[in-house]
């Protein structure tokens, strides 16, 4: 009995093995018949290190800091080279000339979205910035003819601005000069103005959801800019069944969809479609306008995903965009003093106005200075070609993924004099008047450009002249000790954490 219980053992194990053995070996063949692929179609791109099974060429990075890895192989390989996540290729855009040439100057062909697995895994591509063809078109067409009228009749885009600048202007006065980090109040202050325009109000700073969800946003920038993010995009299917804090994303963005899907609800029930008070208004009226169109895009779905979009890129970019500002203000003193110079002799003690700007062309090229030095964006969402087309030579097929390394442009000294310093006279001519520089991409570029960038460039000058004409900016340390290298390098340039003290002036009318 025991002889034949222990052959039928040996049976069920040799069946065993002989089947695992059988799955082996299938994995290894399916595995070496995509890398012979790779290999096959890697002659037909541009050059780039030699991609390994599974993992492509990511060991050529590092994870800690993505964009000097991409920016150390464009050194070798050129401003135009492959890379590989996972087995995928992706074509990476490094300098202005190579951005030029493609997403530019081929602005139709170059207008297609990348996957994108920390954003789409969640939206669906029911919103304009993830989404292709129809879709994209339809919904993009929409936000921004949305964004561009609203106000007419109303508050404008720049009485809100204003508004919220001296909500933020009160709560720092009240700090006495006294040392503080000033993220999360500049954080606040800039997502209200972003919430006026989505639901038609502000709120409290104190109010605990509204803190929770600009906490959301935050966050899901802190962790899609570490090595966490990174692998999630290029292995989303591995990592959702891995701990750490990538899996926050979704249940981040899912906290701020609930919270717009409530206030959707809410709008629903007092709509005045006559009288829009807000984005998702105006979303709900043209829902009832397309309610017998079978094949409309206009549905609750993209209503909340669409809002979450304009809600989540518009808080932080703006928010990093200022916390540079004051940075920079205390590390270079001198620059400073030249700002509130020109804030002084133009505005004096009335409320600053949008057009105050073509006026004061040394505070435009700082804030010019600041998108490029600061580099908020370095690297732009990927882009996909919409059709085949030929660049330098090379003929890339439709659905081919580009990503644009920003930093490159930013810091391309074919460009700007001396990138790696931080000087406004790079947007200045030898008369002191503000020069245009092309290669200034903080909003991306072509038919994927930020929809929302004429709210942000309003934003950071109002915000920016509101406040100098409050406050001396002033270091508790001295100038030579403050660190301005970002703490995070990926979806975003995370400014570090500082401390600033803020000292209540009175401008003088000249």
């Amino acid at each position: 009995m025991g002889t034949n219980k222990q052959q039928v053992l040996l049976s069920k194990w040799m069946d065993f093995y002989s089947l695992a053995t059988a799955v082996l070996v299938i994995l290894i063949t399916i595995c070496m018949a995509k890398y012979i692929k790779i290999l096959l179609g890697k002659s037909k791109l541009p050059p780039g290190p030699t991609p390994l099974p599974i993992i492509g060429t990511l060991y050529k990075m590092n994870f800690n800091d993505i964009v000097k890895s991409l920016l150390d192989l464009s050194k070798k390989y050129g401003d135009i080279f492959t890379v590989y996540e996972g087995h995928k290729p992706v074509v990476v855009l490094c300098s202005y000339k190579a951005v030029k040439e493609t997403v530019i100057d081929k602005a139709e062909e170059f207008g297609g979205r990348a996957y994108c697995a920390s954003f789409f895994d969640f939206t669906k591509g029911d919103e304009f910035a993830f989404s292709n063809g129809e879709k994209w078109k339809e919904l993009r067409r929409f936000s921004m003819l949305t964004l561009g009228n609203f106000g007419v009749g109303k508050r404008s885009f720049e009485e809100r601005i204003r508004e919220e600048a001296l909500y933020l202007t009160d709560v720092l006065r009240k700090t006495n000069g006294s040392p503080i980090d000033p993220n999360y109040p500049i954080l606040r202050s800039v997502s209200n103005v972003v919430c006026s325009v989505v639901f038609g109000d502000r709120f409290d700073y104190q109010d605990e959801q509204f803190q929770k969800v600009v906490k959301c946003v935050q966050d899901n920038f802190r962790i899609m800019s570490t090595r966490w993010g990174l692998l999630n995009n290029i292995y989303p299917n591995v990592m959702k069944y891995i701990p750490g804090p990538h899996q926050e994303i979704i249940e981040n963005f899912t906290y701020i969809t609930d919270f717009i899907r409530k206030k959707m609800e809410s709008n629903m029930k007092t709509l005045d479609s006559n009288n829009p008070r807000d984005f998702i208004d105006s979303f709900l009226i043209k829902m009832e306008k397309e309610e017998n169109n079978k094949t409309t895009f206009y549905n609750p779905d993209t209503l909340v995903m669409s809002a979450m979009v304009l809600f989540f890129a518009g808080t932080e970019t703006v928010s990093a965009t200022l916390r540079y500002v004051f940075l920079l203000l205390m590390k270079y003193p001198s620059v400073a003093e030249k700002v509130y110079g020109e804030i002084d002799n133009v505005i004096g003690q009335r409320p600053p106005t949008f057009e105050d700007r073509l006026d004061m062309p040394y505070t435009e090229a700082f804030i010019c200075e600041i998108q490029r030095y600061g580099d908020v964006t370095p690297l732009a969402l990927p882009h996909e070609l919409t059709m085949d087309t030929q660049i330098r030579n090379y003929n890339f097929k439709k659905g081919t993924a580009f990503t644009l390394v920003l930093t490159s442009v930013h810091n391309d000294k074919t460009q700007f004099n001396n990138p790696e310093s931080f000087d406004p006279n790079n947007f200045l001519d030898e008369n002191g008047k503000l020069i245009k520089n092309n290669a200034l991409l903080p909003f991306s570029a072509g038919r994927r450009i930020c929809p929302g960038k004429s709210l942000a460039v309003m934003e950071i000058f109002l915000f920016i002249t509101s406040l100098l004409q409050n406050f001396t900016v002033k270091s508790p340390v001295p100038p030579e000790k403050i660190s301005v290298t970002p703490v995070g390098v990926g979806l975003e340039h995370i400014p570090p954490k500082y401390e600033i003290c803020l000292l209540p002036r009175t401008c003088s009318q000249k």
